[in-house]
């Protein structure tokens, strides 16, 4: 799969970095971005310039870092243009960049929150889209290219307390098969993998909102009843953006360990 080339967003570390790290290992060149700051109306720490550093210098040469806010949509503009200029093209654009908030009854949700959510997890897939969509679909005939959005078990069950978060990841699966009906006939797919409980700061986030000192309580509601590793899911994600997953669009990979079944 030499000579491919992704675009990664929420690539500091947790999910994102895990397929970073997976697509470079399989010979793709990829753009990591990530927003390296902290957000409004959150209660935990978002990853750290040095922390997408850190990614990028695992694979130099074939990984770039960019500092870039996916609610912005100049700022996607700016990394598919880093992609065409460095690396050629684009054949994959991964939309992982996602927040958590909650901890309260929907209607006791602050606004800030509920805005951050949204601004991020949906219209941060939008701007995305908007901006690889065109490239991707820039390559010759016959095109293989892939939009791949990190969703979550949450898109297909309520969560208590969660109610924000659910509507969110709700969204991204409706965006994704809106837009793999909108990409019909071009050879470029659209799919979305959900995840159960993953050992990612975002877990670490959730059970605090829950009030529980151990995230690995959250791995009961799974059937491999242990949370997944992100490079678990980041195998499931690099698949989707392979030549083996060309039947695969409109729809969902469950990587969530049982979480829903």
């Amino acid at each position: 799969m030499s000579g491919r080339v992704a675009l990664v967003t929420g690539a500091a570390r947790g999910i994102g970095a895990a397929v970073v790290g997976r697509l470079a290992a399989d010979g793709w060149q990829v753009v990591a971005v990530d927003v390296c700051g902290d957000l409004p109306g959150l209660r935990y720490p978002l990853a750290r310039r040095e922390e997408l550093l850190a990614v990028a210098a695992a694979w130099p040469g074939s990984v770039l870092p960019l500092t870039a806010d996916v609610r912005e949509p100049e700022a996607m503009a700016r990394a598919v243009e880093m992609a065409r200029h460095e690396f050629g093209g684009l054949d994959a654009a991964v939309a992982g960049a996602a927040v958590m908030a909650g901890g309260a009854p929907l209607w006791e949700m602050p606004e800030d929150e509920w805005d951050t959510l949204f601004d991020v997890g949906v219209r941060g897939v939008l701007h995305l889209a908007r901006a690889a969509v065109p490239e991707l679909l820039g390559r010759p005939q016959p095109r293989s290219g892939r939009f791949v959005a990190i969703a979550s078990a949450a898109a297909h069950r309520g969560l208590w307390h969660l109610a924000g978060y659910n509507a969110v990841k709700h969204a991204v699966v409706g965006l994704i098969r809106g837009l793999a009906c909108d990409l019909r006939g071009t050879g470029v797919t659209a799919a979305a993998v959900s995840p159960g409980a993953t050992r990612t700061s975002m877990l670490r986030a959730t059970a605090d909102l829950y009030g529980l000192d151990d995230p690995d309580t959250l791995a009961r509601h799974q059937l491999t009843e242990r949370l997944l590793e992100p490079e678990e899911v980041a195998d499931a994600v690099a698949w989707l953006c392979g030549p083996h997953s060309s039947a695969i669009t409109g729809t969902v990979l469950h990587a969530d360990g049982g979480f829903t079944a």
